[in-house]
Formats: structure tokens, C-alpha cells, sequence
């Protein structure tokens, strides 16, 4: 297993990585791997997870798991219950590529090599789709904040009312909103077409 730095095993981690399987056992793998994500969320410290396929008939799957931080990931990675999982894949699929993050941008990277030498992995989206994405719930999130909070706390000095504001968004941000947002958004930030686009 590749450890963080010490300076970053308290930052919420991204965990990517990709497995290869038959197309024609896709009903087979697509299950797989709801019955992990389902045991993952069971965890203390998980944040979220997903999954895409490049396309239609793709024997390539990329999958994500993001916990608090990197003493929860070895918590679910050591678990029982991930070793039981791991083992049902076995004859049905392989790991290709495994990589872990931390920061915002772990949501957005395609997975990178680090286990098996393999073709180049698609590219991570570009920044501006990046920025879109965030602005796409940042805007309403501080908005709302703005005619709540904001209101509510009008009379404070100015910048504790911005170390209030700020400290409620962020782990909004980070742990709920972002994650639900890149997930619906996958198949616009890697350039799919509409058609192509899963339903989560």
C-alpha cells in the first residue's frame, strides 16, 4: 500500500482506481461494485465514492472513494468486510491502476499508473470545466448563506462573521456538495456525450 506524507494523513483522501472485465459481464460487475460502495458508507470517515465506464462496451471501470482521512482509508482497506469484496471479484476482474489524493482536485484526476505499466489514462478535466463545477454549487451555497447567516449575523464584526460563514461552507463544499456534483457531471467533465451519461 502507498502511504501519504505525514503533513497529509489528515486531509480528506481520494482513492482511484480502475479494474478490467469482460463487457459481457457488466450486469456482474456493475453489482460488485454497488455491494462495495454500500459497505464502504457503513465506514467512520467516509465522504463518498462513484463510478464511470469511458464508454458504452468499455472493458475499463474507474471508480472513487474519498474518506476524511488517510487513517480511515486503512481502517476500510484493512477491513474484513473489503476482503470479502475483494475476493468476490476474483475470475471476474483485475486491478490496472491504483492512485490516492488528497485535496479537491481528487474528485476531478483521472486515475494515473502507479501498480502496472499501462496506456496513458485519459486526462483530468480541463480547468475551466473544473471552476464551472464549483461554481455551479458554490453560488446558490453562498448565497444562501449570504441572506441566512449573513442576516443572522449582521451585527458581528466583520471578520468573525467571515470565519463563521467560511467554516460552515467549506466542509459543505468539500464533503457534501462536491462530491454529489462531480458525480452527476462526470460525463461533462471527461467529455462524454449526452447519451452517455449514467443516471446515480
Amino acid at each position: 500500500m502507498t502511504s501519504l506524507p505525514v503533513a497529509a494523513r489528515h486531509l480528506p483522501v481520494t482513492v482511484s482506481f480502475t479494474r478490467r472485465a469482460d463487457p459481457a459481464h457488466t450486469r456482474e460487475m456493475t453489482a460488485w461494485i454497488r455491494a462495495g460502495l454500500t459497505m464502504a458508507e457503513s465506514f467512520p470517515g467516509f465522504l463518498g465514492a462513484g463510478w464511470v465506464r469511458s464508454h458504452d462496451g468499455s472493458d475499463e471501470w474507474h471508480m472513487l472513494c474519498r474518506f476524511a482521512d488517510q487513517e480511515a482509508l486503512e481502517a476500510w482497506e484493512a477491513s474484513t468486510e473489503r476482503a470479502w469484496w475483494l475476493r468476490s471479484a476474483e475470475g471476474l476482474a483485475e486491478v490496472t491502476r491504483t492512485e490516492r489524493r488528497t485535496g479537491i482536485e481528487g474528485w476531478f484526476d483521472s486515475p494515473v499508473s502507479t501498480e502496472v505499466v499501462t496506456p496513458a489514462a485519459p486526462p483530468a478535466p480541463p480547468r475551466w470545466k473544473q471552476a464551472t463545477t464549483i461554481w455551479l454549487v458554490f453560488y446558490p451555497l453562498n448565497l444562501l448563506a449570504t441572506v441566512t447567516l449573513g442576516a443572522a449575523l449582521a451585527d458581528v464584526p466583520v471578520a468573525l462573521r467571515v470565519l463563521v460563514v467560511t467554516l460552515t461552507l467549506t466542509p459543505l463544499m468539500t464533503y457534501l456538495l462536491l462530491p454529489w456534483i462531480t458525480r452527476r457531471l462526470s460525463w461533462w467533465l471527461h467529455g462524454r456525450p449526452w447519451r452517455e451519461r449514467r443516471a446515480r
